[in-house]
């Protein structure tokens, strides 16, 4: 009897499975921070150890070749060690920090590579990690209640912060079970559920909704759709909302570029936005107005952050930038220069060369990502999660948000392997 197309059946589809499935009881404990990165090493010796020992390996535990595109999150990320080394060096920052700088390389920009990686050279099926999901959506949606009603029956927001932060992370909030917060001068709670802040929250949304939009069983399907709803939307997140209204449709859109009717369908959408140009463009710049002002205090921060980047990337470490995250001043309320946007961050931590080692592959990916797109499912499943990752990176550090946002990058591997193919 074969075995169901949505039931892990190698071990890297195990780990998967398991460490997504047991997302809830990780953060529980405060290992979340930390079962991503085991993750994405442990999936990286896998990869090797099919290449090495593949003669002797059952046929679909072998490891498969990789395209290009896929060989350039490696060489990218490798470059940003290299560019971390040398910023160090030029700024004189001394043995234990560059330690401290490589081992957070390791736990981050290097997870990005892996994951893809991972993705492409190992016969891993969509299908584990979008039934994998559902089911974290199913727990998710069993525990909603009682983060609803926190808030409002006395409940802390904070559990507790695991000792597990003895073993690194930016902060406790990597390692804290909170149950909510409450919005600065509104006192109105907000939720991020096993995220370490709301926005990210949304992101993670974002991405299990595109995959419980493929999971086949309908029960399942729906089970995935509502948890993914609902924690985009009890987040608060206005990225999120944007990313919901515009990357399916895209990436679908995009699925469909090989098709005629889609070029002759498309004549007449475009006859009617040169007719309405003006009130469209108007429209536009009203929903831009409207996505600042929802958070008026979080725009200026996040502007302000940028143009201290930049003004501090231009004038002191063109190239290779400053080598560590440095606080802002009062007038951010002290939060990382250049965070909240990962291309002011690279310029100001790593400079020129870091920017291009993310542009190069992201771009290369994406195109990619269009072709495969126009070839089956899996394709477009990877572009949706590419357009999700690059969009993202105009409102997040990536970098920090690997740990959860892994399934993306792994499914980013397995589309582009199966257009290879």
């Amino acid at each position: 009897m074969a075995a169901s197309t949505d039931h892990p059946q190698i071990l890297p589809e195990r780990l998967i499975a398991a460490t997504i499935t047991g997302s809830w009881a990780l953060w529980l404990v405060g290992g979340l921070y930390i079962a991503g990165p085991v993750l994405g090493w442990t999936l990286a010796v896998l990869v090797v150890r099919a290449w090495y020992f593949g003669p002797a390996l059952p046929e679909e535990e072998t490891g498969l070749a990789i395209g290009f595109t896929v060989k350039l999150w490696p060489a990218g990320m490798a470059a940003m060690l290299v560019i971390l080394l040398l910023g160090h060096a030029n700024f004189s920052l001394g043995t234990a920090q560059t330690i401290k700088s490589a081992v957070g390389w390791a736990k981050g920009w290097a997870l990005i590579a892996l994951f893809p990686l991972a993705g492409a050279a190992l016969p891993i099926r969509g299908e584990v990690i979008y039934r994998a999901v559902c089911q974290l959506g199913k727990q998710t949606l069993i525990l909603l209640p009682l983060f609803l009603a926190a808030p409002f029956i006395g409940l802390p927001e904070t559990l507790w912060v695991s000792p597990l932060k003895i073993l690194g992370g930016s902060g406790d909030e990597y390692f804290a079970a909170v149950l909510y917060t409450l919005e600065p001068g509104v006192g109105t709670p907000r939720w991020q559920f096993y995220a370490p802040w709301s926005p990210a929250a949304g992101m993670i949304a974002v991405i299990h909704l595109i995959c419980a939009l493929e999971e086949k069983d309908l029960r399942w399907k729906l089970t995935g759709i509502a948890a993914g709803l609902a924690v985009a939307l009890l987040s608060q997140s206005r990225l999120a909302l944007v990313a919901l209204a515009v990357i399916w449709p895209l990436a679908w859109g995009a699925s469909r570029l090989n098709r005629a009717g889609t070029w002759f369908a498309g004549v007449p959408v475009l006859v009617l936005g040169s007719w309405f140009a003006p009130a469209l463009i108007a429209f536009a710049e009203q929903a831009q107005a409207d996505f600042a002002g929802a958070r008026a205090d979080s725009t200026r921060v996040r502007a302000t952050l940028g143009r201290i980047a930049i003004e501090r990337w231009q004038n002191e470490a063109w190239w290779f930038g400053h080598g560590i995250v440095e606080r802002g001043p009062h007038l951010v309320e002290y939060m990382p220069i250049g965070s909240h946007h990962s291309w002011y961050g690279l310029l100001f931590v790593k400079g020129f060369a870091g920017l291009l080692a993310l542009a190069v592959p992201m771009g290369a990916t994406v195109l990619t990502c269009i072709s495969a797109a126009m070839r089956d499912r899996a394709g477009r499943t990877a572009l949706a999660m590419a357009l999700v990752y690059a969009l993202y990176s105009f409102g997040e550090n990536l970098e920090v948000l690997t740990y959860l946002c892994w399934p993306a990058l792994v499914l980013i591997g397995v589309g582009m392997r199966k257009a290879q193919r």
